[in-house]
């Protein structure tokens, strides 16, 4: 007999969960969480409330698998220190800009000065790379390579280099519909599941360009408005299983890839393209080129545990870790066990969707463990 709706809620850490009439879109990615679309991420209320529950006041949490800084930004509004770790260059590009003080002044100066040296013709765009030639219409592809060549004269910098990531995020040859992975460009019209009719694919970036320069400014402002400024946040850009975090930490808040779901590299490489970063999409844990055969699943476990027991050096005496996973595969206990710690709790939460737009519903876990 199939368990009852009471039975299943029973089990259920409601604090932990939400529906979407009671979290909609607009409170998931409020302020900086909103900066930049990411795949993944999980929502800033149940970090906050995480860290309510684990972290003394004015600690200091851990985020090994930090991802687009979600750890850390919900540590400086609830007045704590962070550090961040992650392999991916992009997503600690993202992590800077949204964690970095400002004079928020002097920021709008730069930004809007860039966009209006931009919309007046500055910049050289040069010679087209072979993704930007592929990618994206001519005209789009021109128009982000001339904002690209003027991004280094300022000291914001980094901000606009997410400025460039996002608008040449939407301005791709891509359907409207499938913005995270497209596979091929998109040359011809084509009937749009998101708008319910004919739509053609973008052929300026211009729009994007002016679109983010001003959302970035407010979000920024508005996170500045939020944020405990006597807090600061670590950003560190590199292999969680070997990397030094620095110093001793309260606890750690995280929240592990899942085995084969999600090419936390792929989704963004027009950035990676873009911005000259580097690539270290090989190294990253759980990626699906690895798949997820039983080999492959043997080596998340031992990568996941690597990062872990390299986290749990870096906590003070008896500080808690607390791993937010959907463990449909049942391999934590031996990740956690592989890592010395011992799990002391495992709460159960619904989840509606994450961050994004996508529709879902699944569960996740939430493992407190300590030190074996």
């Amino acid at each position: 007999m199939a368990p009852t709706q009471d039975a299943l809620y029973e089990a259920i850490d409601l604090d932990l969960s939400w529906s979407e009439g009671e979290l909609p879109q607009h409170r998931r990615t409020r302020h900086v969480h909103g900066l930049h679309p990411y795949l993944g991420k999980f929502v800033p209320q149940l970090v906050e409330t995480l860290l309510a529950r684990h972290l003394p006041h004015g600690g200091r949490v851990l985020d090994p698998f930090a991802g687009s800084g979600t750890t850390l930004v919900q540590a400086l509004e609830s007045g704590l220190d962070a550090t961040g770790a992650d392999i991916a260059a992009f997503n600690c590009l993202l992590m800077r800009v949204k964690t970095r003080r400002y004079d928020v002044a002097e920021l709008e100066h730069e930004l809007l000065d860039a966009y209006a040296r931009w919309e007046g013709g500055d910049g050289d765009a040069g010679p087209k790379p072979a993704y930007v030639r592929e990618w994206f219409a001519p005209m789009a592809g021109e128009e982000l390579l001339r904002f690209r060549s003027l991004v280094g004269e300022y000291a914001h910098a980094d901000v606009l280099r997410v400025v460039l990531a996002r608008a040449a995020r939407s301005a791709r040859l891509t359907t409207h519909f499938d913005l995270d992975f497209p596979r091929v460009p998109q040359l011809d019209r084509y009937w749009c599941h998101k708008h319910r009719r004919e739509c053609r694919p973008v052929e300026r970036a211009g729009q994007f360009l002016r679109r983010y320069t001003y959302d970035t400014l407010a979000r920024i402002a508005a996170f500045d408005a939020t944020r405990d400024r006597g807090r600061v946040a670590d950003v560190r850009h590199g292999d969680a299983r070997t990397l030094g975090f620095g110093g001793c930490f309260d606890a750690v808040v995280t929240s592990p890839p899942y085995p084969g779901l999600i090419d936390y590299h792929g989704q963004h490489r027009y950035a990676y393209e873009l911005l000259g970063l580097d690539d270290l999409g090989a190294a990253e844990i759980g990626s699906p080129a690895g798949g997820t055969s039983r080999a492959a699943l043997g080596r998340y476990v031992d990568d996941v545990a690597g990062v872990l027991a390299n986290a749990r050096d870096h906590l003070r005496d008896g500080a808690p870790m607390v791993v937010v996973i959907g463990d449909r595969r049942d391999l934590y206990p031996e990740v956690l066990q592989r890592a010395g710690l011992t799990l002391e709790e495992r709460r159960r939460r619904h989840v509606n969707r994450r961050t994004g737009r996508r529709a879902g519903e699944f569960f996740e876990d939430v493992l407190v463990a300590r030190a074996a």
